[in-house]
């Protein structure tokens, strides 16, 4: 068993709000350090031979074709794409053909943990960002079941979060998520507008010896619900 199971089984086992959790807004909740280190290095092993089935790739907004500063890949049985036919989930990786691999039972399990949601993710969105990626404010509305939150975790160096409000004008908050740390949208900040403002290169260690680009950066595990349960 590894260690993210070890985690999640103590948490089913004990208390599940036993470990430390941060609300920088209704609806937004942040558990710092909740992966361990091992417990990362087990799943960044894991993510690592899942890229070799579906490698990353660059996808490209929809009008104006210009490429994502962060590269992506999908797992689960739908991803989510973009290109000049827009924004969507899909079955097959767009540059393989190939269906997904499925979403590591490590993260089921911290989704069943954290989020209590009556069905599991379809999706899991896997964003790698090097030293000068970031990702502009968006929401998440591709999904249908907009009850059902999302749940976020990083991998390797920190970002500079940015959180908004449901409106794009509205205003917003930063605040930083580290290596280990979990985040979740739910409830009144199931739409808010969030981006990436800025990678910190060089504040982890974790990526060293990963087979990722440069052997540096960021990772982020994105689950959702995609169809209705």
């Amino acid at each position: 068993m590894s260690a993210v199971d070890q985690t999640s089984e103590k948490q089913r086992a004990g208390d599940p709000g036993s470990a430390t959790c941060l609300e920088p807004a209704p609806g937004t909740s942040v558990w710092p350090d909740l992966l361990s280190r091992s417990a990362q290095d087990a799943l960044l092993a894991e993510l690592c031979g899942l890229i070799e089935t579906a490698p990353l790739y660059v996808p490209t907004m929809p009008k104006s074709g210009r490429p994502f500063s962060a590269s992506m890949t999908n797992l689960g049985t739908l991803g989510w794409v973009s290109d000049k036919n827009g924004y969507r989930y899909d079955a097959v990786h767009p540059v393989t053909g190939r269906a997904w691999p499925r979403i590591p039972d490590s993260l089921l399990h911290l989704w069943t943990d954290l989020t209590g949601y009556q069905a599991p993710p379809e999706a899991c969105l896997l964003n790698y960002y090097s030293a000068g990626a970031k990702m502009g404010l968006h929401q998440d509305r591709d999904e249908k079941p907009l009850d059902a939150p999302v749940l976020s975790i990083s991998l390797g160096d920190t970002a500079v979060f940015r959180l908004g409000g449901v409106e794009r004008k509205g205003s917003t908050q930063s605040f930083k998520l580290a290596s280990g740390d979990v985040m979740m949208l739910a409830g009144p900040s199931r739409l808010r507008f969030h981006g990436v403002d800025r990678i910190l290169p060089g504040s982890s260690t974790l990526l060293a010896k990963a087979e990722f680009p440069a052997n540096a950066g960021r990772v982020n595990l994105t689950l959702r619900r995609v169809t209705e349960p």
